[in-house]
């Protein structure tokens, strides 16, 4: 899903810069559960990601990562508290924010191309330019050639190589990304993290990414939160002092100090897993 303001005519430049702060302050959300009663999923919640961060949110199953995206993009109100982007008050769908999903989202009967172009499509921009800035986009994720398959044609990598091309091809203020590699093997996790961080460097839009593999947070974010079992709310967070540009994500593992702030994080985490864990084991 791709929000953007606006059109640009061209290929897409590498720029820096481009990016939103957000700002959260003290966020609950409840639900309505099936039989009526009251499901509290984040409660006060508050945290800043500055302008051009790569922050990451990593905690237990059904602590409201997902949940926080959702109320960042605008596509669901909070119970209490506010949310801000660019220091406006977030009221409906956020302006300037690309989404990817762990699904890929794509259009299955639209091309690599039209897929890529559906972005600048909807915010204006003509068809030509439209074509030129999609081609690009789909050169530097590594697929040219492959303007004219169908999501069908196309191994799970690429399909996520689409979805990255497509979220950023209108160069967003704030991108947010749940769970997008989940689904791949591992050998393909490491190669779509480090084209990532790659792509990330080229425009810097602030990123809110969220994860349940730790590894994958230490190495790609500048700060990882560390939220509580079910409500969910911050309880931990850990400054990345890895340094920039990381380059490959598999070189980075070996890191000495990689390996120690895996071990600080998760000494943090592993109390919230065992507990969600063992509330659901319970209910079970």
């Amino acid at each position: 899903m791709v929000v953007r303001p606006g059109g640009r005519t061209g290929a897409a430049e590498p720029r820096t810069g481009h990016s939103a702060r957000i700002q959260i302050s003290g966020l609950t959300k409840r639900f309505m559960t099936p039989s009526g009663e009251p499901f509290t999923a984040l409660r006060d919640v508050s945290l800043t990601i500055e302008p051009g961060q790569f922050c990451a949110i990593v905690g237990p199953t059904g602590c409201g990562k997902s949940t926080t995206l959702g109320l960042v993009a605008g596509l669901d109100r909070p119970s209490a508290g506010s949310v801000q982007v660019a220091g406006a008050e977030v009221s409906g769908i956020t302006k300037g924010i690309s989404f990817m999903f762990q699904a890929d989202a794509l259009f299955p009967w639209k091309t690599v191309l039209g897929n890529v172009m559906t972005g600048p499509t909807l915010t204006g921009v003509s068809k030509r330019a439209a074509i030129e800035s999609s081609r690009d986009w789909i050169r530097r994720v590594g697929l040219s050639g492959f303007e004219d398959r169908y999501p069908h044609q196309l191994s799970g990598g690429m399909r996520k190589r689409v979805a990255m091309a497509a979220a950023l091809i209108n160069e967003p203020e704030i991108l947010l990304m749940d769970e997008p590699f989940g689904a791949l093997d591992v050998q393909t996790k490491a190669i779509m993290q480090t084209e990532l961080l790659g792509l990330w460097e080229q425009t810097r839009p602030s990123v809110l990414f969220i994860t349940h593999d730790l590894d994958e947070a230490v190495a790609l974010a500048d700060r990882v939160l560390v939220m509580t079992s079910s409500p969910g709310s911050i309880k931990e967070s850990f400054d990345i002092d890895l340094p920039r540009p990381r380059g490959s994500v598999q070189e980075i593992r070996y890191q000495p100090r990689f390996t120690e702030l895996q071990h600080q994080i998760w000494s943090s985490l592993k109390d919230e897993v065992e507990r969600a864990y063992a509330r659901t084991a319970g209910a079970a």
